[in-house]
């Protein structure tokens, strides 16, 4: 396979990472695992993936699973103050959910099932991001867009589960959902904060925070 382009840096990609499943390179700068563009899932194949799964907002375990996210945020946000947007909440916004129970205004938002664009003419102080940024055909341009949405001290948490060399990609189930098209290692979002300006990174295993200057 030849190189190819990387869709967050714009740099070429020269390691190969074969799978049963799909197909990946590897950036050279950013240190992003890609699928290549002619291997990208359709939407309708997305969109089929995505309604398969058990995405139940009053399912303990899912709620157990968000938990990271949402604990972050009532940690570091007043529910009276503050607002915040689920972006890429897909069929169960769980997210939306608990928070809401609790008084916070955030809003659901997904191009596929919630594709209110309104909502990305507004700021906000906090941005959920929860299994969707492997998801990114083209991370460059959601996070740029990410970054923008956010209000001077805001945050936005995110959670996927990062590469690194002691994995056996050949193995790693990660890798295997075919809608897993760009994957990250830590250098990766060091790059992320770089070039888009946040004015801080934190990693807290899966749990990853940008927090704006």
């Amino acid at each position: 396979m030849g190189v190819e382009q990387c869709p967050l840096c714009e740099n070429e990609g020269a390691r190969s990472f074969k799978s049963e499943k799909n197909q990946f390179l590897e950036c050279v700068h950013c240190k992003g695992l890609f699928v290549p563009k002619d291997f990208l899932p359709k939407p309708k194949d997305e969109i089929a993936r995505y309604t398969s799964h058990n995405n139940d907002v009053n399912d303990l375990k899912y709620q157990q699973f968000v938990s990271p996210i949402v604990n972050a945020v009532l940690q570091d946000f007043d529910a009276s103050l503050h607002k915040g947007l689920d972006f890429g909440a897909g069929t169960g916004p769980v997210i939306s959910k608990i928070l809401q129970e609790v008084g916070y205004k955030i809003y659901p938002y997904d191009p596929f099932f919630q594709d209110d664009r309104q909502l990305l003419q507004h700021k906000y102080n906090f941005i959920a991001c929860c299994e969707v940024m492997e998801h990114f055909h083209f991370p460059r341009k959601e996070f740029r867009k990410l970054k923008e949405l956010l209000l001077p001290g805001g945050k936005l948490y995110c959670m996927t589960h990062l590469y690194t060399p002691e994995i056996e990609f050949e193995n790693w189930y990660y890798k295997n959902d075919f809608t897993h098209v760009f994957i990250y290692q830590e250098e990766t979002l060091k790059y992320i904060a770089r070039e888009f300006g946040f004015a801080n990174l934190e990693i807290f295993s899966r749990l990853i925070v940008f927090s704006n200057s």
